[in-house]
């Protein structure tokens, strides 16, 4: 299989959940600028969306969407501590953080990397983004993970995401349980895999 992505993107949570299962596959970085890939190809003819993750599997087939590239890469392990039994109220829960993330966590940053939203603008889209984190905050209490004591797809998915918060100026170091999961995520070897390869620091 491969993994197309781009440092420090979304992408970096599949590529997370990748390595937690011991998946075999490899890295394609896309230029997400020129949207290129290393060899030079078009990557809108790989995936129109022009976005990462994507992953390509052996036969061909490609699967974009990250929440749903991590469930599929989970489940084909057969690693129910990353996403439980389908049936159980246990994975509604992980996937109910899966969907919270993508709406109101990941869409929220977009404004924040457009140059064509004034400092106004994105000042309101931080404000959300601070009272988002703070419910995500008081859920943390008393638990390691998102769902409990156990790592999921979902953990490596707001890991991911609040990666950005320090380059757009969303301040969370207020929120002792949001920085208490980042800094326990981070200390995963999947992660510090991940990291490396992507070419991210420990603070990215």
């Amino acid at each position: 299989m491969k993994l197309f992505y781009s440092p420090g993107a979304c992408s970096l949570a599949p590529h997370i959940i990748l390595r937690e299962t011991g998946t075999p596959f490899t890295l394609v970085k896309v230029d997400l600028g020129q949207h290129r890939t290393p060899e030079g190809s078009n990557y809108y003819e790989l995936n129109p969306k022009g976005q990462v993750p994507l992953l390509a599997l052996d036969d061909g087939t490609t699967l974009s969407e990250g929440p749903v590239i991590a469930q599929y890469v989970a489940e084909q392990a057969g690693q129910p501590a990353l996403l439980p039994p389908v049936g159980s109220l246990a994975r509604y829960r992980v996937l109910e953080w899966q969907n919270y993330i993508t709406s109101e966590l990941h869409k929220a940053y977009s404004p924040l990397f457009d140059p064509r939203f004034d400092a106004a603008t994105k000042a309101l889209f931080v404000q959300q983004l601070g009272k988002k984190y703070a419910w995500v905050n008081s859920r943390l209490e008393g638990q390691a993970y998102l769902t409990g004591d156990t790592f999921t797809v979902a953990d490596a998915y707001l890991f991911a995401v609040t990666g950005w918060a320090p380059r757009v100026g969303v301040d969370l170091s207020a929120l002792a349980n949001v920085q208490a999961f980042l800094a326990r995520v981070a200390q995963r070897d999947s992660v510090k895999a991940a990291l490396a390869a992507e070419g991210l620091g420990k603070d990215a």
